[in-house]
Formats: structure tokens, sequence, C-alpha cells
């Protein structure tokens, strides 16, 4: 009777459960995902390239080689990105609700970026204004020249701004998607695959 009895617990026990058994759960290391996008890098990369066009601009402004009406948004812009890159940097704790933030302000500063590079494109183009007035006036050929070196330094200037501002919306979209795979706002939180491996009964 015993040996009857053994048998047949032998012969229930593999049916009460598998001994592979596979499960899909969230993955809760998947805000560690953001910190793949180096921001503390990328955030002071943006404070730092904004703070400099800041002042080069103000430069410009402070010579008489720029215009108030169009400055003032090149600096709502700028201030734009150095809150977006701020945030960028203060994200890397991990906290849901500030990686919601730097989602929302890196788009921002995307949007921003872009503007600031429109603007710095036909700022470009506006530099061959400066000196064309002075062929026409008793000027000597040396102020003649010293205008076209400030024209061509304007020039300049700006078309290093639009390649810094393309930067910059790199950036932005390269945290924007990395803020986006973390909190999820695009698609459902991915699930990851579990292994789970019972140990067969021990028969004595």
């Amino acid at each position: 009777m015993a040996d009857e009895a053994v048998a047949v617990e032998e012969s229930i026990s593999p049916a009460q459960g598998p001994l592979v058994a596979v499960s899909f759960q969230r993955d809760v290391h998947r805000k560690k995902k953001y910190l793949e996008a180096e921001p503390k890098a990328l955030g002071i990369t943006q404070i730092g390239l904004s703070v400099f066009q800041i002042i080069s601009v103000s430069v410009f402004l402070g010579k008489g080689l720029s215009y108030v009406h169009t400055d003032i948004p090149f600096f709502i812009s700028s201030l734009l990105v150095i809150i977006a890159g701020s945030v960028a940097v203060a994200a890397q704790n991990l906290h849901l609700p500030t990686l919601r933030a730097c989602c929302g302000m890196q788009i921002v500063a995307c949007g921003a970026s872009l503007f600031n590079m429109i603007l710095s494109l036909s700022k470009m183009g506006d530099s061959s204004m400066y000196c064309w007035y002075h062929y026409y006036d008793n000027f000597t050929t040396a102020t003649r020249q010293t205008c076209q070196r400030i024209e061509n330094t304007h020039s300049h200037f700006y078309a290093e701004c639009t390649v810094i501002h393309v930067a910059l919306m790199a950036i932005s979209v390269a945290l924007a998607a990395y803020c986006c795979k973390v909190i999820n706002c695009c698609a459902p939180a991915p699930k990851m695959p579990v292994i789970t491996v019972q140990a067969p009964p021990v028969t004595q």
C-alpha cells in the first residue's frame, strides 16, 4: 500500500506545476535607460552653447551691429534651451515627474533651436546690407575696408550660430527620445520575459 501511495504522489507532482514557467513583467530598471543618453554632458553642452550665443549676440547688439526687435526673441529662445539643459541634468535622479518635465522642455528647446536657426540664417543674409551705402559716400578706402571686414565677421558669426543651433536641436531630439522611452508617452511599457525554473521534487 505504501508503494502504491508513493507511485500516485509521483504521478501527481508534475501535474501540479510545470518545471519551466515563462511570464512577462514590467522592467523595473527601465528608468536607467535615460542615463544611457549621458544627460549631464548633453545638458551642460546645451547650457554652455546657449550662454555663448547670448553673450556673443549681446556684444553685437552693444556695438550697434544687430537689432533689438530680432534679438529679444533670440534671447528668450536661448533661455528656454538653458532651462531645458538644466532640467536634463536634474532628471538624472530618475524621478518620473522630472523626466516628464525634461521631455516637455526638450520638445520646447527643439522648437526654440529651430527658430534661432532660421533667425540666424536671415541675419546672415542681412549682413550684406551694412556697407552698401558707403560706396556712395565720401568715405576713405580704409573705412570701406573696415566696414567690409565687420560685414564678413558678422556673416561668419551667424553662419557659426546656425551650425550651433543645428547641434542644439539634435541634442534636444536625442534627449526627448530617451525621455519618451522612459516615461512611455508614445507606447505602453515594455514587458520583459521572466523564466522561472522549478526544481523537481526529490524522491527519497
